[in-house]
């Protein structure tokens, strides 16, 4: 009996040391990781073995194990699929992430991160960033690029610039790319995302595609939160059947980037102004979209819930990103007293921050 009582001994024991390593693996390989690399590339030079491209990774900090990587290769993976080139890995990452794009393979490219509401300005900005040239390419020079509407003339005849037909994605693109070759990647990106269906509907409803892209580019910047979108929607569609202004403070952003005096503050000369893009002065809709739109945004315009709202204001006690929503002016008023308040809170504990770190 004793040498089976052994056996079954070794046996667990073995069991036991597997399934640790196992666990030890899988999370090795499935945890994301964060490291700072995401603006520079790591070169994989061809000649390269399987175990020194692994520890590479690792040095680089975009890896945690380069024993855990080199194992998976070893014995599930496919090491003649890793290919020499130039990349850029985002953070976080997982192992088994970092090595799917070692399969797919990255020469000379560079991710570009637009995000969704970034305006004109942001974008012309960011690529100027990305992409130096020698003669040097100003933001002015891309702005300008950005004035040909010829790619969208048949969507938005009207439209004097590019500014929301500029789809918010990531976008990986050669080093070598020119700012027209990188506004045009992003426009037919929109052209993508827009739904023929999506003209007719806006017809039926009124509207201009043009009206319509401008409605979604003020709920983009208005909320972040998709699900209360369609109710963003029903409020400015509200306001505007009212002929009520709307009254959209990132109108008053829009115009202070437009005028080159943005300052991360909204000033009273900003609420002021008399740019027909303020929408606390002026009623109805402004000349244009005021930042990049996603799919989400585009929905929600064209297919607005139904309400008798005509207010909101952010909902500090969830402080996620949502609105508390309102049909009367009075309870309105109330809510954005519990916001001031919360908001003066806030300045007061970053004015502390300050005080205690000096």
């Amino acid at each position: 009996m004793k040498p089976i009582r052994i056996l079954l001994a070794v046996a667990a024991l073995v069991l036991f040391v597997f399934c640790c390593v196992g666990y030890w693996l899988y999370t090795s390989l499935n945890t994301p990781i964060q490291h700072s690399k995401t603006e520079t590339f790591v070169t994989i030079e061809k000649g390269l073995t399987p175990k020194q491209i692994v520890a590479r990774l690792a040095d680089e900090g975009i890896i945690s194990s380069a024993w855990a990587a080199s194992l998976y290769l070893r014995t599930f993976g496919d090491t003649s699929k890793l290919q020499a080139g130039e990349y850029q890995f985002r953070s976080p990452i997982t192992t088994l992430e970092a090595l799917k794009e070692l399969e797919k393979g990255q020469s000379q490219t560079i991710k570009l991160v637009i995000p969704e509401g970034f305006t004109r300005f942001d974008i012309a900005k960011r690529i100027v960033e990305k992409f130096p040239k020698e003669p040097a390419v100003n933001e002015n020079d891309v702005l300008a690029l950005m004035d040909d509407t010829s790619l969208i003339s048949d969507i938005a005849p009207t439209a004097k610039n590019l500014e929301g037909y500029m789809y918010p994605s990531t976008y990986s693109l050669p080093r070598d790319a020119q700012p027209a070759d990188i506004v045009k990647a992003m426009v037919q990106q929109f052209r993508k995302i827009w739904k023929p269906e999506w003209t007719e509907k806006a017809r039926k409803m009124g509207r201009t595609p043009h009206e319509i892209v401008t409605i979604a580019s003020l709920i983009e910047t208005e909320s972040g939160v998709e699900a209360e979108r369609p109710v963003v929607a029903s409020v400015i569609y509200n306001r505007l059947g009212r002929g009520v202004a709307l009254g959209i403070d990132q109108t008053a952003v829009y115009i202070a980037k437009m005028e080159n005096r943005w300052d991360g503050t909204i000033n009273r000369s900003d609420l002021d102004s008399s740019s027909p893009y303020n929408t606390r002065k002026f009623a109805g809709l402004p000349p244009g979209p005021i930042s990049s739109v996603s799919e989400s945004a585009i929905a929600a315009a064209l297919d607005p819930v139904t309400t008798g709202y005509l207010y909101y204001v952010r909902n500090v006690d969830v402080n996620d990103g949502s609105h508390w929503f309102y049909s009367s002016a009075a309870e309105f008023e109330k809510g954005k007293m519990k916001y001031q308040q919360w908001l003066e809170r806030e300045r007061q504990e970053i004015r502390l921050n300050n005080a205690n770190s000096n």
